[in-house]
C-alpha cells in the first residue's frame, strides 16, 4: 500500500524503460524455481534408496545419505531465499504483509540483509559437505586413488563379480576443502560487520537530520 494511497506516478520513457528492465530478472528466478523441482526429485530418489536399502547398509552408509538429503534441504532453502528475497528486493513486491505465511525474514529484507543471510546459509551447506568428507575419510581404510587406469581395472573387476573400491578423496583436496569453509566463514564474517557499520552509519546520520 502507497503511504496516503496516493497514485503512481507517471515516468518519461526514458526512466520507465530502465525502471522496466527489472522484469528481466524475472526468467531467472523461474528458472530456479524448475531448479527446485529438480531437487526435489533428486531428494526423493535418495530417499527411496536408504528406505530400499536400509536393511543392507551401514551405519555410516546411512548416515552419508541422510548428511546428503540435509545438503539437498539447506541448498533448497537457500534457493526459497534468492527466489523470494530476490524478487522482493530487485523485482517487484509481493505484497505478503497480511499472508499469515509470509516468512518472518521477509519483512525486513533488503539487499544487505539478504546478503548476509545468503552467506549463513553456504556456511551451513560446506559445512555439510566438510562433515561428508571427513566421514568418509575415516571410512577410507586404505583405499587406492581413482584413477583412469584403476578405474578401468576395477570396472573389469566388477563385471566378473570380484570388483573393489577406491577412491576419490586426497590430503591435499581435504585441505583445500577445510581452508576454503574458513574462508567463507571469513567472508561471512566481513560481510555482517560491513552491514552492521553500515547500518550504524545510516542511523547515526537519521538521528542527525532528525535533531536538526
Amino acid at each position: 500500500m502507497r503511504p496516503g494511497n496516493s497514485p503512481i506516478p507517471n515516468l518519461a520513457p526514458m526512466p520507465a524503460l530502465i525502471f522496466s528492465a527489472r522484469w528481466l530478472q524475472l526468467p531467472l528466478y523461474l528458472g530456479l524455481i524448475l531448479a527446485q523441482g529438480v531437487y526435489v526429485f533428486l531428494f526423493l530418489k535418495e530417499l527411496w534408496h536408504l528406505l530400499h536399502d536400509a536393511f543392507k547398509l551401514s551405519e555410516q552408509s546411512i548416515m552419508l545419505i541422510v548428511l546428503g538429503l540435509i545438503d539437498v534441504v539447506m541448498i533448497s532453502n537457500l534457493l526459497i531465499m534468492v527466489i523470494v528475497g530476490g524478487y522482493e528486493t530487485f523485482v517487484s513486491r509481493l505484497r505478503l504483509e497480511q499472508h499469515p505465511d509470509q516468512p518472518e525474514w521477509l519483512s525486513h529484507v533488503n539487499a544487505s540483509v539478504l546478503k548476509v543471510k545468503l552467506a549463513m546459509a553456504i556456511i551451513g551447506i560446506s559445512s555439510i559437505h566438510l562433515l561428508k568428507t571427513f566421514i568418509e575419510v575415516g571410512a577410507l581404510g586404505g583405499l587406492p586413488f581413482c584413477e583412469p587406469a584403476l578405474l578401468a581395472q576395477l570396472a573389469n573387476e566388477a563385471a566378473v563379480g570380484t570388483g573393489k573400491q577406491c577412491t576419490t578423496l586426497t590430503t591435499q583436496g581435504v585441505m583445500w576443502q577445510t581452508i576454503i569453509h574458513c574462508v567463507f566463514i571469513l567472508s561471512a564474517a566481513g560481510i555482517a560487520w560491513t552491514d552492521r557499520l553500515m547500518s550504524g552509519l545510516a542511523a547515526r546520520h537519521q538521528q542527525t537530520a532528525e535533531a536538526h
